[in-house]
């Protein structure tokens, strides 16, 4: 069992001030998830898999200069799917929402994207995709209240061996700052050990928060072998995540937590971060709880720790989460 406790929701929405909200359709097997966030705040962003798609990620690099975003968009649909980012910037400049430069506002939404075109779904979409109706469906739907498994970004996604989905989960410090994670598993690797229904993320979980299964005992012989989606090319995957706290971080500090929840990405699906998977992780950081943590003291190690271990269950609570649907390639979890 964890160590840390999760907080009232066990969402990321559990960070005060970040509402998240889907779109998507089943019939394409693709869609949209949003965060929003109240106030701007503090970003970065860490990318460590071989076959990125990014929209407005190098401004989130701490030596440039707009410091602070207004929401973030992870999207299926390849390249197709950073259109999200404008259907996004659309609603929240409805709302007067945005960056104030020579008397205009412009809302910052960085965006990453993962490949689900060849999942099944139907991407006869004619001369524009749809992704940018998405965006704005899913930023007008943010709330704190939000579906995990076969929603928004999460329809389109698998692993190598199981239905993917979209993740959440919260974790509440002693030291009174909340760690949030939100995440797409669409990975070239698997989240369960061997051809077990476990989690690899299973000594993380909380509260039998995916299954309650633990691990396997003996554990089985073959649990280091890669299980890996046949045939795997360039930018047919990707696990992309957000990992968001109330702390008070500079862009710097904030770079170094994406970092951090990265590592929940290694406990939770083997492997990963491979030269087929564009994985990355958004960092957000409100200041909601008036909270700074010494860089240099335990609390930022706890908090890296926090960023860690929230993203790995929030991985395997994606794929536990998944439904069956028509026209799938892979059973969901809960088929096992």
């Amino acid at each position: 069992m964890s160590a840390f406790s999760a907080g009232p929701r066990n969402l990321v929405t559990d960070v005060a001030g970040v509402r998240v909200g889907h779109a998507g359709d089943t019939k394409l097997k693709s869609g949209t998830t949003v965060l929003v966030l109240e106030k701007p705040a503090i970003a970065s962003v860490a990318v460590l898999g071989g076959a990125p798609g990014t929209r407005e990620t190098d401004l989130l690099s701490p030596e440039n200069t707009v410091q602070t975003v207004d929401a973030l968009a992870l999207s299926g649909g390849s390249a197709f799917g950073l259109d999200a980012a404008a259907g996004v910037m659309a609603a929240l400049a409805e709302q007067g929402r945005g960056f104030a430069v020579a008397g205009q506002r412009v809302p910052i939404v960085p965006a990453a994207i993962l490949f689900d075109l060849a999942n099944g779904g139907d991407k006869a979409w004619g001369r524009y995709p749809p992704y940018r109706d998405l965006g704005y469906e899913a930023a007008s739907n943010a709330a704190s209240e939000f579906d995990l498994g076969t929603a928004g970004v999460g329809i389109g996604c698998t692993t190598a061996t199981l239905k993917g989905g979209i993740g959440s989960a919260s974790t509440k410090l002693e030291s009174g700052v909340t760690v949030g994670a939100l995440v797409a598993v669409n990975a070239v690797g698997s989240a369960t050990i061997g051809k077990s229904r476990h989690f690899l993320a299973a000594p993380f979980e909380i509260d039998g928060e995916f299954g309650g299964l633990g691990l396997p005992s003996p554990l089985p012989a073959d649990m280091a072998d890669p299980r890996t989606k046949f045939g795997s090319a360039p930018g047919t995957n990707t696990t992309i995540g957000i990992i968001a706290t109330d702390a008070i971080l500079d862009k710097a500090a904030a770079k170094r937590l994406a970092i951090a929840a990265h590592a929940g990405f290694a406990r939770a699906i083997w492997p990963s971060h491979t030269d087929f998977d564009g994985d990355l992780v958004f960092a957000v950081a409100t200041g909601g709880s008036g909270i700074a943590l010494d860089p240099r003291g335990p609390g930022s190690v706890e908090l890296g720790a926090a960023a860690s271990a929230t993203m790995a269950r929030a991985v395997a609570r994606g794929v536990h989460a998944a439904s069956p649907s028509a026209g799938d390639i892979l059973r969901s979890w809960r088929e096992l």
